[in-house]
């Protein structure tokens, strides 16, 4: 067998011959696309943490949607959303009217979702339906998801670029928006109504407990190539996309679940860049010993 065919049984092959290997990658690529800006801002204001507890948020309102509809994309969609935002506006009450801060609230308002969400599902579903939902199955997805996910990209991509200059400064200088007349509160609203988005369209291709993955390890992995933030929000989405195809394709070629090999592979890049890219450990000791020397 040649170089070339090698290649293409690899790389090119189960996205030609197989169409839910295509509908996994289209939505793959949206949410790496949309959930991986996110994470840029994520980062950038220190709540990488709280991405992470949304993820977990959205379980109950997820588990309620199965109850009351069974495996119907648009209930379980609509509950984890309500639920996000749920969660995330008693942890922002509790952080205003409390001695906690926000992570702290996020932590302990995530906990308890979590616990509901694992509860209901266990009380009214099956141990299937409870893996399906934690770790999703991205290879399964139909029409309806890929148009969810890609619905969920374009009015993130969308509320970005309208909202750009305004979250950038929100999240570097929110009192500057204050002394300008523009609530600062609305717009980091706004944001976590973002964030909350993306998990939700993620978690049938990843899971609740994946779907974070592929938002904040193209995040920290750009932040080792890039400086700028149009440059890091750039990467990140590159770094998405990629850790999305290599995923897939490990997936297919070992039988691997899907989910995990998606985030592991994004895991993977984010290793190497921490390490050999221009922002990395090596380089920056290396720039480090050349100027002690001279």
């Amino acid at each position: 067998m040649s170089v070339s065919g090698s290649l293409y049984d690899l790389w090119l092959r189960p996205f030609v011959e197989f169409a839910f290997m295509r509908r996994a990658l289209a939505a793959c690529c949206a949410l790496s696309l949309s959930s991986s800006p996110i994470g840029v801002f994520l980062t950038l204001r220190r709540m990488s943490l709280v991405g992470d507890a949304t993820a977990h948020a959205v379980l109950p309102g997820v588990a309620l949607g199965f109850i009351c509809a069974g495996p119907s994309i648009l209930a379980m969609s609509l509950g984890g959303f309500v639920a996000g935002l749920v969660v995330a506006g008693l942890a922002g009450l509790a952080t205003r009217f409390t001695v906690l801060r926000e992570d702290a609230s996020f932590a302990a308002s995530y906990l308890i979702a979590l616990a509901v969400g694992v509860l209901l599902v266990s009380v009214h579903g099956t141990q299937v339906d409870l893996m399906h939902m934690l770790f999703g199955s991205v290879l399964a997805i139909d029409r309806r998801g890929c148009l969810l996910v890609a619905g969920a990209a374009t009015v993130t991509l969308l509320c970005l670029a309208i909202g750009y200059r305004a979250l950038v400064v929100e999240s570097f200088d929110p009192l500057f928006l204050q002394a300008n007349g523009y609530g600062s509160g609305l717009f980091h609203m706004i944001f976590i109504t973002l964030v909350v988005i993306n998990l939700v369209s993620g978690f049938q291709a990843l899971g609740t407990l994946m779907a974070v993955g592929l938002m904040m390890l193209p995040a920290a992995a750009a932040r080792s190539w890039a400086e700028d933030l149009p440059d890091l929000l750039a990467v990140a989405g590159i770094i998405g996309v990629v850790s999305a195809y290599v995923g897939l394709v490990m997936s297919y070629r070992w039988d691997l679940p899907s989910g995990p090999a998606i985030v592991l592979t994004a895991g993977m890049i984010y290793a190497a860049s921490s390490l050999f890219a221009p922002n990395g450990f090596v380089s920056t000791h290396l720039r480090q010993a050349r100027l002690s020397e001279t």
